[in-house]
C-alpha cells in the first residue's frame, strides 16, 4: 500500500506516518530525513540541496524526485510505503505517479492532516527547542508555511479530484489521531 501524507509543517506527519508504516509493515519515507541522511553522506544531490533546506525554501522538484526515486526503488518499498513530504507539488504528484505506474503500482491514498495555525506554530516552537533542529528558527519556520501555502495545497484539489483524498482532524492527543488515521485506511 502506497499512502501519502500531506499537511502544513507541524501538523504531526512525522509522527502518524511512523505509527502507520510499522502498523502495514512498509518503510516510513521521510523526505527530511532522505535529504539528511543524503547530506551526512555527502551524496552528490546533497550539496546541491543544502542551500534550500536551510532557507526553508523548497528543493527544486527534479532534486527531489531523483533522491526519492532512488530511495523507492530499494526492495523494502515493493510492498508500498508511508510517504511524508513527498509529493510537495502538482510536478512531483505527476512523477511519483509515473514512477509508480512505471512499476505496476499508484497511490492507494492521501491523508491531508489539518490543524489550526495558532497550533501548528506552538508545536514548531516546542520541537525547535527539543529537537535542536537547524531547519526550525523562527524565520525558517514562516517562510516553511508560506512556501506550503503556494507550492502544497493545491495538491488537496489534485487528489481530491483522483478521489484519493482523505481529510483527519490533527489536533489531540497523537493517539487519537492515530485511531482517525486507521479509520481512513481500514486498519
Amino acid at each position: 500500500m502506497f499512502v501519502v501524507f500531506i499537511g502544513p509543517p507541524g501538523v504531526g506527519k512525522g509522527t502518524q506516518c511512523r505509527r502507520l508504516a510499522e502498523r502495514l509493515g512498509v518503510p516510513h519515507l521521510s523526505t527530511g530525513e532522505i535529504f539528511r541522511q543524503a547530506i551526512r553522506q555527502g551524496t552528490d544531490l546533497s550539496e546541491k540541496a543544502v542551500a534550500y533546506i536551510e532557507s526553508g525554501t523548497l528543493v527544486p522538484d527534479e532534486l527531489v524526485v531523483e533522491l526519492v526515486t532512488r530511495r523507492l526503488a530499494h526492495e523494502d518499498c515493493d510492498r508500498g510505503c508511508v510517504l511524508d513530504g513527498f509529493p510537495r507539488t502538482i510536478s512531483q504528484a505527476d512523477a511519483l505517479e509515473a514512477y509508480l505506474l512505471s512499476r505496476g503500482r499508484a497511490v492507494d491514498m492521501v491523508i491531508q492532516l489539518v490543524v489550526p495555525p495558532a497550533e501548528l506554530e506552538r508545536r514548531l516552537c516546542e520541537r525547535a527547542a527539543g529537537e535542536r533542529r537547524a531547519d526550525d528558527t523562527p524565520e525558517t519556520i514562516r517562510r516553511r508555511f508560506e512556501v506550503y501555502s503556494a507550492a502544497t495545497e493545491p495538491l488537496v484539489t489534485y487528489y481530491r479530484k483522483r478521489n484519493l483524498l482523505q481529510v483527519v482532524d490533527g489536533v489531540g492527543d497523537p493517539a487519537d489521531v492515530y485511531g482517525r488515521v486507521q479509520q481512513c485506511v481500514g486498519q
